[in-house]
């Protein structure tokens, strides 16, 4: 991709974690939003304490209203300032329309004064395509984007908006452009598929990308792009409903190969979900044609003894050259979930304890297998592992913490209570 324009970049970066409030309403709509930085639910608790402690902020800030979701308040400030609908302002330098997109303080608004704010501010002026640069990153930060909402942090800590497909629907069809890629990002991690069946209604990959692809150009993903990733993501983890969605109503090309020439049915089968493989076939991607090493890692994480078996008779030698090339393969056997594989890995002379990454089958040194069942709170991993010789006091690479510290920060109350008396 090439650079953001320079021009763009200082138009549109924002760096919501390093804001300062002015007086409690601003010091409210910092602490209510998503700023994808230390986004937490005490956060949000802090400014429903600023808010029922300093009610009048509403009525003096089109802001506070659309994120509180106050269509009288927000009808009143309209009628005397319309430009209020589009002009950026507040803390963050967001419009209106943001502000209500990602607010996260009140998960019992009621879904009626949401779509009635929209409404106004789309009456009004707003644009349904408003955003920002995050830190100056090539994939802007939406009003869809806050809507959908998620993110590396996950569901507890970036929570959607409590009614983000209505909300999203409003937007989609005043003109929101569905090939929002950080919206596709966000939601990628987790299996449900209601935002991708919403924005595959509404176009996402095809047309031009809308206003931030004129905007960006190169700098941000073309839509067929994003739909591709979007496949790639899914094939890589398994996730078949989302796999199928994509094929069937996203029209994906199967026979057009992924990252660096792999075709789709070798990435299904060698990050261990051969399962997906005959559907793929059958829907236009090509066969299944793996060397020997790719065969020996899709067997493994399939947990085929009899397949590694006839593989390392065939060729002498294979099983040292896989241990070689893929040291930390046990991180992303766990990262399927697999123990059935874990253990024929243990078995196959692989380290329990090797660092690899675990969000996508890396062997780059992050975290451990027994980090990833913390993490997912996966306890019959996490006691396959520690009986494989697991380490439960070695740090991640990334964090510098143990497991049980991560089974502390996921709120994975059962790992770290079996983690707990083992930890120094």
């Amino acid at each position: 991709m090439s650079q953001v324009p320079a021009d763009v970049l200082a138009r549109y970066s924002r760096f919501p974690d390093q804001v300062t409030a002015s007086g409690p309403a601003e010091e409210f709509l910092r602490l209510a939003c998503l700023s994808y930085s230390d986004d937490d639910p005490a956060r949000w608790a802090q400014a429903r304490q600023i808010l029922a402690a300093n009610p009048r902020i509403v009525e003096g800030s089109g802001n506070v209203a659309a994120a509180v979701a106050d269509a009288q308040a927000l009808r009143r400030i309209l009628a005397g300032d319309p430009a209020a609908a589009s002009r950026e302002g507040g803390p963050l330098q967001w419009t209106a329309l943001c502000y209500l997109a990602y607010a996260r303080h009140d998960p019992a608004m009621t879904e009626g004064a949401v779509l009635d704010c929209a409404r106004l501010l789309l009456d009004a002026g707003a644009d349904p395509n408003a955003g920002y640069l995050w830190h100056g990153l090539p994939t802007p930060f939406t009003v869809l984007t806050g809507v959908f909402g998620e993110g590396e942090l996950g569901p507890l800590r970036q929570p959607r908006h409590p009614h983000s497909l209505a909300l999203a629907r409003l937007l989609l069809a005043a003109g929101a452009d569905p090939n929002d890629g950080q919206a596709l990002y966000n939601r990628m991690f987790q299996p449900g598929n209601d935002h991708l069946e919403l924005l595959l209604e509404f176009g996402l990959g095809h047309g031009d990308g809308g206003p931030w692809k004129r905007l960006l150009g190169d700098a941000l993903e073309a839509p067929a792009q994003m739909l591709r990733g979007q496949l790639s993501w899914a094939v890589t983890h398994g996730m078949t409903p989302r796999v199928r969605l994509l094929v069937e109503r996203g029209h994906v090309d199967l026979a057009e190969p992924l990252d660096r020439g792999t075709t789709v049915t070798a990435v299904a089968a060698t990050t261990g979900h051969l399962d997906l493989v005959d559907y793929l076939v059958a829907h236009g991607a090509p066969p299944l044609d793996l060397a020997p090493a790719e065969g020996l890692i899709a067997a493994a994480l399939a947990a085929d003894r009899a397949r590694v078996d006839a593989l390392m008779a065939a060729h002498p030698g294979l099983l040292e050259q896989v241990r070689a090339s893929r040291p930390a393969l046990v991180t992303w056997a766990a990262a399927c979930g697999s123990v059935t594989a874990v253990e024929l890995l243990a078995e196959l002379g692989f380290d329990v304890n090797a660092r690899g990454r675990t969000d996508v089958p890396s062997d780059q040194p992050w975290q451990t297998a027994l980090h990833k069942a913390a993490e997912d709170g996966n306890l019959d991993l996490a006691r396959a592992l520690l009986r494989l010789g697991a380490d439960p006091g070695i740090r991640d690479a990334r964090f510098d913490s143990t497991p049980l510290g991560w089974a502390r920060y996921f709120g994975q109350g059962a790992v770290a209570d079996l983690l707990e008396p083992l930890s120094g």
